[in-house]
């Protein structure tokens, strides 16, 4: 293979490709022709980088100098300085992040090169997303050929389940035994389905990680249907992520023709195939029965639970179902040992989490941190604080379904335990981050809003209760609410919890009982002072021209 002296990495995401990364990388490879150096540096477009402060973005190694936003402008001199001359542009440098205190770690040094210790996203914006030999050589299939080399399938589930994987997409099941209970089931045939549905507004890490680094999640499920005993499986993919989808398309056809997937993968008597099917915009199918009865082409509903997808899932059969983010813990998992990742995190969950950081924050984008970090360290150290010298009022974690976190819980650490004896949810790993300028009943009503837009009608506690709440927090928000509306809103979140089918009629309360046990005065402000605190409601003293009746 060629030596480079140099490796020139540019951003390819859509946002950046939005911002002209196209463009800045075509004025690259004609400024390194023009200085006569092309051929020893390696140029390259790669995905998300995690940075949505400063794209689009030039990085460049061994020095890991990162260069944005960075225009056509700037490129002659980056050249000309960097690449030419041997001295880093330092006023075209994107600010840097210090990493300090107890997360320290992800300033480890990896080889020769320092980089964030990694392990979800450790070659996303480093390899180029569309090119399988780039993965190979960052240790890409090295787990799936000691599965099949050297490991039993019941050795597979065994090391994934001391690993302490729990699932990431949000209710933090333990990975290794849904793996279990499909493995010890019953059928002549088994699936495999990643779910890459992601419709949680403000939520975009799946698709970062299957934009970045495609053939990890075709490895991982490789391994999980060896692992199980499944022959087939699907990626449902949210139908908006185009650029995902054809990434995921071209690792496929490269994954083939390697023989990484379909007949006698590695030589051996195990064969394995993937779909991808495309969902069509309804976030009722990020829920997993939903999502199962969208491959099998009829409408997207909740099937009635029990029985499970583990052994009545996909056509009836048993289905391994997992989230993107979990599937990519599986390869480093298997290289490196359940011990190496239960060091990560804390005791109760292991390893990283990648978060989406947005709201009222000086630096929004995507980040992997250990599990047990607080909310504190994470606006203070990557979000580098709150806008405008603002104050934190409070986050929402998860998106539309995850709680609403006040000030007093910033320092609560973020794993599943920790937030579940708090009485709040991780959620699937958006950040919302807001400030005292956040109305808590505007944010409310926005979210049960959606819920009621999204719900899908099938169960009367989701499809009554989202609207008649919607309405209520409505009339509270024009200064017409009364006190008792506190006590039918209670009983409207207690009943999606209790009475839902699914999942999103089960948390579609979250942010109701959020607001009324952590901002209750400034709910109350609203009704008997007919005020918003935060200057957001527009009051009125008179009913609408619909009013909507107490009982």
């Amino acid at each position: 293979m060629k030596t480079y002296r140099s490796m020139v990495l540019v951003s390819s995401d859509p946002l950046s490709m939005e911002r002209g990364a196209q463009q800045v990388f075509e004025k690259l490879q004609q400024e390194l022709e023009s200085f006569g150096i092309s051929e020893e540096i390696s140029l390259k477009m790669v995905g998300d980088v995690g940075r949505h402060d400063a794209l689009p973005l030039v990085i460049i190694y061994p020095e890991a100098a990162i260069y944005g936003p960075v225009k056509n402008d700037d490129i002659h001199q980056i050249v000309e300085e960097h690449l030419y001359k041997g001295r880093i542009a330092s006023e075209l440098l994107a600010s840097s992040r210090e990493l300090t205190g107890r997360i320290a770690w992800l300033n480890a040094r990896k080889g020769t090169m320092p980089a964030e210790q990694r392990i979800v996203l450790q070659r996303a914006g480093i390899i180029d997303p569309n090119n399988i030999e780039e993965y190979i050589i960052h240790e890409g299939y090295e787990a799936l050929g000691k599965v099949i080399s050297s490991m039993k399938p019941d050795e597979v589930i065994d090391e994934i389940n001391k690993s302490g994987l729990r699932g990431r997409g949000g209710a933090g099941f333990p990975t290794g035994l849904k793996w279990k209970f499909v493995a010890q089931a019953t059928g002549d045939q088994k699936y495999i389905v990643c779910n890459a549905d992601e419709s949680e507004p403000g939520t975009f890490k799946d698709r970062l990680i299957l934009e970045g680094d495609p053939f990890s999640i075709l490895e991982a499920m490789t391994i999980a249907g060896y692992a199980v005993g499944a022959s087939e499986g699907y990626i449902y993919i949210r139908g908006e992520y185009a650029l995902a989808r054809q990434r995921l398309e071209t690792a496929l056809v490269s994954a083939k023709e390697m023989g990484f997937i379909g007949k006698n993968i590695f030589g051996s008597d195990y064969s394995f195939e993937i779909h991808l099917h495309s969902g069509a915009g309804a976030y009722i199918c990020g829920e997993e029965t939903a999502l199962l009865e969208s491959i099998e082409g009829n409408r997207g509903q909740p099937r009635t639970r029990p029985p499970y997808p583990t052994t009545n899932g996909l056509w009836d059969k048993p289905t391994l179902i997992n989230n993107v983010e979990t599937l990519a813990n599986i390869s480093a998992i298997i290289r490196e040992g359940a011990a190496w990742f239960k060091n990560i995190g804390t005791p109760s969950s292991p390893g990283t989490k990648v978060y989406t950081i947005l709201g009222n924050v000086n630096v929004t984008g995507l980040i992997e941190v250990p599990m047990g970090i607080t909310l504190r360290e994470v606006i203070a150290i990557y979000a580098k604080g709150m806008k405008d010298g603002s104050n934190f009022k409070l986050a929402q974690t998860g998106g539309s379904s995850g709680s609403i976190i006040p000030a007093s819980l910033q320092d609560t650490p973020m794993d599943f335990d920790s937030f579940n004896k708090a009485g709040v949810s991780l959620g699937s790993g958006a950040l919302l981050i807001c400030n005292e300028e956040t109305c808590v009943i505007d944010l409310a009503k926005v979210l049960m809003n959606f819920f009621r837009v999204e719900s899908c009608g099938k169960c009367t506690p989701c499809r009554i209760g989202n609207e008649r709440a919607y309405r209520i927090l409505t009339r509270i928000s024009e200064g017409n609410g009364q006190m008792s509306d506190l006590e039918e809103l209670k009983n409207i979140s207690d009943s999606l919890f209790l009475v839902s089918n699914c999942g999103l009629g089960q948390t579609s309360g979250t942010p109701i009982s959020d607001v009324l046990k952590h901002f209750l005065a400034e709910v109350e402000a609203h009704i008997k002072l007919k005020v918003c605190p935060s200057g957001v409601c527009t009051m009125s003293s008179q009913m609408q021209d619909h009013p909507i009746p107490v009982h």
